[in-house]
């Protein structure tokens, strides 16, 4: 498949969704942003527990998630509701990052619309107009070079590296082949493999990155009192047959192929660059802040690759669930996609699985529901944090 069918965007973008997208600027609003959600046909709710009395460098990380997430292309228009005011944090301050993209966005402040009831009903009313507006879009043929591909592991297992995870990357090696991109988080694990990153590192500014995104993770974990490998690999990784955070590791990278890392991204930042090839982010190992970071960083869609079975799907980016157990798949059939446990059987080579997962993700693109968006089962949006409450 050398095309999909999506919505093209001012900017240029192209989404694989269309989302009416109700985003909560602050934990006060979250009320106001269900309830709105819940009035409007498709309309999709953002809601978190930041966005006041965070430290700075907090608040920046906060205001990037929030505003990316917008951004994505799967988003064709965006109602902000906010409370009061949080300096560099306001529903005016996302707005203002959102508005290059050229799509509609409304911003709502609870209180100054004089409380909750009117900012409900003033916050439905924008939201019933857009949602009036985006659906008159359709879908049209646009180059898999427009696609941003995201990949995460979760509950991975002994199956996760050797089938699972090698076909993700083969699958996103024929992806780059059509000039598109493949981004991969998680720096904590690749604690052990950097070197096999490195080498595919496009410059050394980006090999250099890596190494500093993985030692500043670990000394992150050292100063709250404890080894990463207290807490990584985690318990489900262990009850699967992984028993260290360096042999988790060489499972988790082969996520990505041997194309070039052509560029290292800050946690939900999106890339600089349109070169077809990997990219790679600083960020956790928690799957709901990792694949939040990703669709901050505009990925259209996500593989998440899971030994043990996962119900993981994000809000506004679909995300196609693939195992390389048996017993998994049928355990957690309803949330996971694809099965790829042939290769272990002769049925499958890993070309032939990472064919099948590149397909599956042509056609998710395309508008072909996974699993879990068929459930509304949208439950992994989550904010990376960098300091303390204040």
């Amino acid at each position: 498949m050398q095309q999909f069918m999506g919505y093209r965007r001012a900017n240029g973008d192209v989404g694989a969704r269309n989302h009416l997208l109700i985003l909560s600027g602050t934990v006060y609003a979250n009320g106001v942003v269900e309830r709105v959600a819940e009035a409007i046909h498709g309309a999709v709710p953002i809601t978190h527990a930041n966005g006041r009395c965070q430290v700075a460098p907090d608040l920046r990380v906060t205001r990037r998630f929030l505003a990316g997430t917008a951004m994505n292309p799967n988003v064709g228009a965006v109602v902000i509701i906010d409370h009061f005011k949080e300096a560099g944090m306001t529903a005016e301050d996302l707005a203002n990052d959102i508005a290059p993209t050229g799509k509609p966005v409304a911003t709502v402040n609870i209180r100054g619309e004089g409380g909750y009831i009117n900012a409900l009903a003033k916050s439905t009313r924008y939201a019933q107009d857009f949602a009036r507006q985006i659906s008159r879009l359709q879908r049209e043929p646009a180059p898999m070079s427009k696609i941003l591909f995201g990949t995460e592991c979760g509950t991975s297992d002994t199956t996760s590296g050797l089938a699972s995870n090698p076909a993700n990357g083969l699958a996103g090696e024929l992806l780059i082949a059509q000039g598109g991109r493949m981004l991969m988080a998680e720096c904590t694990e690749w604690m052990g493999c950097e070197n096999w990153l490195t080498d595919k590192a496009a410059s050394p500014e980006v090999a250099a990155a890596i190494i500093a995104g993985v030692q500043h993770m670990e000394a992150r974990a050292l100063a709250s009192g404890e080894d990463i490998r207290g807490s990584q690999p985690t318990g489900d990784n262990m009850a699967g047959g992984l028993t260290t955070i360096e042999e988790k590791s060489m499972g988790a990278v082969k996520k990505i192929g041997d194309s070039p890392i052509i560029e290292h991204l800050e946690v939900a930042a999106a890339p600089t660059q349109t070169t077809p090839g990997n990219y790679v982010m600083y960020g956790p190992g928690m799957g709901a802040e990792s694949i939040s970071s990703m669709a901050a960083a505009g990925c259209q869609v996500l593989t998440f690759c899971t030994g043990g079975g996962h119900t993981s799907n994000h809000p506004i980016m679909p995300t196609i669930k693939v195992t390389g157990n048996r017993n998994s798949y049928e355990l957690m059939r309803d949330t996971v996609d694809i099965d790829v446990s042939g290769v272990f059987t002769g049925e499958l080579t890993l070309a032939e699985a990472g064919q099948i997962i590149y397909d599956e993700m042509a056609r998710v693109c395309s508008g072909y529901l996974t699993k879990s968006e068929a459930l509304r089962d949208n439950n992994s949006f989550a904010i990376h944090r960098v300091g303390p409450s204040i």
